[in-house]
């Protein structure tokens, strides 16, 4: 089984790229990509928005809320 990649462990563009591509996030609620990847808040921020999805959905995306191996 493939390893799911922690979301602490996702820089500020790649969490990003899977909350609005793969989980359905609609990227005019979430401030411009450039306005946030050099800040911790940002980082902080995109990070809790993967609490609203499912363990199954971030599984189908490749990530999971923890370092679990699932």
């Amino acid at each position: 089984m493939e390893r799911l990649t922690p979301i602490v462990e996702l820089g500020v563009a790649e969490a990003y790229a899977i909350l609005t591509r793969q989980l359905g996030e609609d990227p005019h609620w979430l401030p411009p990509l450039e306005a946030i990847e050099n800040e911790d808040w940002g980082r902080d921020l995109l990070l809790s928005r993967f609490l609203d999805h499912s363990v199954e959905a971030l599984a189908a995306a490749g990530v999971c809320l923890d370092d679990e191996r699932r």
